[in-house]
């Protein structure tokens, strides 16, 4: 089955590239690997602000996650044209604002995760990963995710 059709069964709309908010690009190849910056957690398009352990429970966590990560491959397809290029997720690291007292970082990165294994499958969507609870994030965010691809 194609990404896009895996996409379309999922209700996924990827969005447009996302402008920088400060002084950076939105991704870099270097050979074979695309670097993506990091996303912030959005929705209905404002800034998914809250902290993790006071604001936000997992679950919701998980879907902010799940919606950066769907920003994610907007990114991707707009640096690559087709997400049929992309080989393997490599690595995905995720930065979750979160009470110092909360530890379950890498629930709530699972969002993603499990995200990028349905619409690439394990054998290119299985990644290593980093999820770290961070005291702030950029404007408020509760989550934010960048990502390293091969491609073709």
């Amino acid at each position: 089955m194609s990404i896009a059709q895996r996409l379309q069964d999922l209700g996924i709309v990827l969005p447009p590239i996302a402008v920088p908010a400060a002084a950076y690009v939105p991704f870099v190849r270097s050979g074979p690997l695309l670097f993506l910056s990091g996303h912030i957690a959005k929705r209905d398009g404002q800034v998914w602000a809250g902290q993790l352990g006071r604001d936000i429970d997992t679950a919701t966590g998980q879907q902010a996650a799940r919606a950066v990560a769907i920003d994610l491959l907007g990114t991707l397809q707009a640096a690559l044209g087709d997400l049929e290029k992309v080989r393997r997720i490599v690595k995905v690291m995720s930065l979750v604002n979160s009470v110092p007292t909360y530890t379950e970082q890498h629930l709530v990165t699972n969002g993603a995760s499990q995200l990028l294994v349905e619409v690439f499958g394990p054998e290119r969507g299985a990644h290593a990963r980093s999820a770290f609870g961070v005291a702030q994030i950029p404007l408020g965010a509760c989550v934010e995710i960048e990502l390293i691809a091969e491609v073709a």
